[in-house]
């Protein structure tokens, strides 16, 4: 018999006689793939990623304005503790930074702890941002934009917990009601209304109102004749008039 025909069975041989070495392989490809779906963390948390061209004493006087300069909102406190965690980024060298470190995450722990809301300074918060009736937040998104109103147990964050930086993104102007879940790697467009208790799990263009379980797109913006998840032509029906305003 020639050598070449043996080459078949000696290589068959060494897959029997290593199975480990090839599950291990596997197992690396595997998480390679993994690693390459996932991609790079958009918000890493190394910069300072307050909003910018205002500066930090204006931001938290803009912020306290928005909250109707109560010092006793909550939503402010976790806003204004974001910003410092923030700004403390700013700090070099490292060293220099560790006790404002330590002070952001004293100060973010009594937050999530006393008040219930779990707001990381890694997340891009925009401007005018209201947090309603504390308990139950938790915005674990890529960023938030403007003028974004947020009631209580509200929820952002990934699908599934591999699947790493894929979190929401909420753009300008949107209005969340009480009890919403915003997950995975999706956008909500600007001037959008999330009705109470929707669980979002896929994208929506702007203007956009929503709800349900998973969330539906029930109106389009002004002036389409057919609005979709409705059942007649350019009627939103009295329950989506009724929840339209922005009422805290």
């Amino acid at each position: 018999m020639s050598e070449s025909s043996t080459r078949p069975d000696k290589a068959s041989n060494d897959r029997h006689e290593h199975p480990a070495q090839t599950e291990v392989s596997d197992s690396s490809a595997h998480q390679t793939a993994a690693s390459q779906a996932i991609g790079e963390n958009p918000t890493p948390g190394n910069r300072n990623q307050n909003p910018p061209g205002i500066g930090f004493l204006k931001l938290i006087a803009e912020d306290f304005h928005t909250y109707d300069r109560k010092v006793s909102e909550p939503g402010f406190w976790a806003v204004a503790i974001h910003r410092f965690g923030n700004l403390r980024m700013d700090i070099r060298p490292r060293l220099l930074r560790m006790p404002f470190s330590l002070l952001y995450q004293v100060l973010h722990t009594c937050m999530s702890w006393f008040f219930g809301i779990d707001l990381e300074y890694s997340v891009r918060l925009g401007r005018r941002v209201r947090l309603w009736h504390h308990g139950g937040i938790f915005l674990g998104a890529i960023s938030i934009g403007d003028d974004v109103t947020i009631r209580h147990n509200t929820t952002m964050g990934v699908v599934h917990q591999h699947e790493g930086w894929k979190k929401p993104t909420i753009e300008d102007r949107v209005d969340i009601g009480t009890g919403v879940c915003v997950l995975g790697d999706v956008t909500i467009g600007h001037d959008s209304v999330i009705g109470a208790n929707s669980v979002v799990v896929r994208s929506f263009p702007p203007y956009s109102t929503l709800f349900g379980v998973p969330a539906r797109r029930v109106n389009v913006k002004a002036g389409t004749q057919r609005s979709a998840g409705t059942d007649r032509p350019g009627q939103e029906g009295p329950v989506l008039r009724s929840c339209s305003p922005r009422i805290a």
